[in-house]
């Protein structure tokens, strides 16, 4: 028998967790099309309540609408139907206490890694003491303090993705909101940026929304797993991850880890049988 532990409570954590609750009540996104063609939906009635300081992941087929989920919750999208609150802020535009992590880097290339990651801060007029003194912090953990003076072109794809994680975390968000951040990059690369994001949240446990195609990642970084349906998305089933934390690589080859990727994956394939026949 396995030796991890499980806990189906709040994640524990060496501090206490600093996000904010987020609640989805009957969100709704409809997108109308170019040339008079039918409205697409891409969400419809999706009901969802985040613990605060919880690390959530959503899985499911392409074009299920997890970004435009993901958008809406940052105030990126208005939702068509429904409402979203941050704590007792509901959503109506972008607040710099969500930060954001996209598929690319987004690092602009003629500023240092250190300049990157100050710029939102100094364009907020908030770059103090505290927030340098933050960012020597996060260097450090994410492996980047001699690189903070590099360019990103200097710098692999990895290190230039962390490099993105801790220019969303230096302004201390509430909450995170990561999309398929590292898609792009080799699964050994990939596996070792998400130890590196998991000794970040271990050590500052934001309310994480996290979006990914790749199952063991969901599984291995969150305290929940939303399966979405296809298009038009909404929420199939919610799975507990009762996996003790802190999780290191060992977690990979622990027998509970892999009844629980099993799950996910065979109800994402269950929905595609399903809507295949």
């Amino acid at each position: 028998m396995s030796s991890v532990m499980t806990t189906h409570d709040a994640p524990p954590a060496t501090t206490p967790p600093t996000g904010r609750a987020i609640v989805l009540d009957g969100v709704s996104k409809t997108y109308d099309v170019k040339g008079g063609g039918a409205p697409v939906t891409a969400l419809t009635s999706v009901d969802l309540t985040l613990r605060a300081g919880e690390f959530f992941s959503l899985v499911g087929p392409s074009g299920c609408g997890k970004s435009t989920l993901l958008n809406v919750v940052a105030g990126l999208l208005d939702a068509s139907t429904g409402q979203t609150r941050i704590g007792d802020r509901t959503v109506s535009g972008p607040d710099r206490a969500t930060g954001i992590v996209f598929q690319k880097a987004t690092l602009l290339t003629w500023l240092t890694i250190e300049e990157n990651v100050l710029l939102p801060s100094k364009i907020a007029k908030r770059l103090d003491d505290e927030t340098r003194a933050r960012a020597d912090h996060l260097f450090e953990l994410a492996g980047l303090a001699d690189f903070r003076k590099r360019y990103p072109s200097e710098l692999s794809g990895g290190m230039q993705q962390r490099a993105s994680i801790v220019r969303a975390l230096v302004g201390d968000p509430d909450v995170l909101l990561m999309d398929e951040p590292f898609s792009a990059l080799d699964e050994f690369t990939r596996e070792g940026l998400n130890d590196e994001l998991m000794r970040l949240w271990t050590d500052s446990p934001k309310t994480v929304v996290f979006i990914t195609h790749n199952i063991a990642e969901a599984v291995y970084l969150s305290d929940r797993v939303g399966v979405m349906t296809s298009r038009p998305g909404t929420l199939k089933e919610i799975v507990d991850v009762p996996l003790a934390r802190p999780r290191g690589p060992e977690l990979r080859s622990d027998e509970h880890f892999y009844e629980l990727v099993s799950r996910i994956r065979g109800l994402i394939g269950h929905h595609h049988e399903g809507t295949n026949r």
